[in-house]
Order: structure tokens, then C-alpha cells, then sequence
């Protein structure tokens, strides 16, 4: 099941996964990781069955899709897939042209199979490598 909604109703959840994936798992500094943009943001959770957290992203003003985690036990299971998906059809519902995200390089062919396209070069954000995508609906 996937949840839509602003910071103050989802924040308590897609916290506790960010803070699992990006600061625990991937080293990210914890002042990196939160921003002042989570309040402007449409915000997506992904519940397992028993209720438990699982996957979270966000959709900015401006087209933007960030913050994508899923925590290890729902990898591969098509919850990235999902909210994905989830945040896409808002951003099209509210008139978005297009979306564009910097994913990790890595995560460069999940993105690809969603119908994104590569746009630019490789950066490096917080130490890890990132290259910005985009989706024309």
C-alpha cells in the first residue's frame, strides 16, 4: 500500500527509512539528508502488509522526484516500481510536462526500464555517484 501526503503526515515514516538507507547504509551526513524542501513536497510512503514502512520518495514543486529509498527487506520487489509510479501520476495530474531526478549511477537502469533518459554527466553528490535523468509525459 502506498500512502500520499504532505510532510506532517508522513514524516515520522519516510524519516525513519531515509534515515536507515541514505545515513546508516550509505554514509550520507544526516545534515545532508533532511533539507528544508520536505514541506513543499508531495511525499509517498510504501507499507508492507504487516503496516511497516518500506519505501519512500518525494515529488518537489518544480517536477523534481528525490529522495528515493527502499529498505533492504523490500528491494526487488517492486515497491521502488511502485512509488515511482505513484509520484509520476501526481506530477502528470497537476500538469507536469515532465520529471526529472539525479539518481545514484547505479540505479541508472531502474530508472531506464520507468522510461527515463540519461541527461548529462556523471556528478558526485555527498560521494556518491549520481547522473541527472528526465521522463517527458
Amino acid at each position: 500500500m502506498i500512502k500520499l501526503g504532505d510532510w506532517a503526515t508522513l514524516s515520522a515514516d519516510a524519516k525513519l527509512i531515509r534515515f536507515e538507507v541514505f545515513v546508516q547504509e550509505q554514509k550520507v551526513p544526516p545534515e545532508l539528508e533532511m533539507d528544508n524542501m520536505d514541506a513543499a513536497c508531495l511525499h509517498a510512503v510504501a507499507y508492507a502488509e504487516d503496516g511497516t514502512p518500506v519505501g519512500t520518495g518525494r515529488l518537489l514543486p518544480d517536477g523534481h522526484i528525490g529522495r528515493m529509498a527502499v529498505r533492504k527487506a523490500g528491494r526487488g520487489t517492486g515497491i521502488g516500481g511502485a512509488l515511482l509510479q505513484a509520484l509520476m501520476a501526481q506530477a502528470q495530474a497537476r500538469g507536469d510536462k515532465a520529471v526529472v531526478l539525479s539518481a545514484q549511477t547505479h540505479a541508472a537502469p531502474f530508472y531506464e526500464r520507468h522510461g527515463f533518459s540519461i541527461d548529462g554527466e556523471e556528478f558526485y553528490e555527498a560521494g556518491i555517484a549520481h547522473i541527472n535523468m528526465q521522463r517527458s509525459f
